[in-house]
């Protein structure tokens, strides 16, 4: 298939010999030049970054939320969370911590499809991260949120009252 022939030289003796020229098989180079041209094609088509959309509000006015279809998550500390419904100043439900996973996407599972269920409308997430918070906890509660298919959601600066209902929980 794939061989290097090498033609004997002539010699200056007197005597010429007959030399059987020697034949190297290139036919594994060329299986392993493949295999690594395939193993670098995929493995930087696997790590590309993988972008989400993020739509910011436009400053102005803002559109009026119903607080019972309202979800407020707050970022903490130790990979965990508090979340309540309604605003800061007034909650609906006492603030309820969840540690990050199993605990957070089942909370918010359950209250997309309540409010569903009730008004037939989608929740509206309010994400407010604490200076504690890791910047990768903010990521995943958006996954999640875009998991759930919760239409609308904001990030938000965090409250004082925010702040006191994570410290009672000891995540600030």
């Amino acid at each position: 298939m794939a061989e290097l022939n090498s033609t004997p030289g002539k010699s200056g003796g007197r005597r010429a010999t007959r030399r059987i020229p020697a034949r190297v098989d290139l036919t594994a180079m060329v299986d392993l030049a493949f295999l690594l041209i395939t193993f670098f094609i995929l493995t930087t088509v696997l790590t590309k970054p993988r972008v989400m959309p993020l739509a910011m509000p436009v400053p102005g006015p803002s559109g009026k939320v119903p607080e019972t279809g309202t979800m407020t998550v707050c970022l903490g500390k130790n990979n965990q969370a508090i979340w309540y419904m309604g605003m800061a100043a007034n909650p609906l439900t006492t603030p309820t911590q969840a540690k990050y996973g199993k605990e957070l996407d089942a909370a918010i599972a359950a209250k997309v499809s309540e409010v569903f269920k009730r008004t037939g409308k989608g929740l509206f997430v309010i994400i407010k991260p604490s200076d504690h918070s890791v910047y990768n906890n903010l990521v995943e509660t958006i996954d999640e949120l875009h998991n759930e298919r919760v239409p609308s959601y904001a990030i938000a600066k965090i409250a004082p009252e925010d702040i006191g209902f994570l410290k009672s929980k000891g995540i600030y």
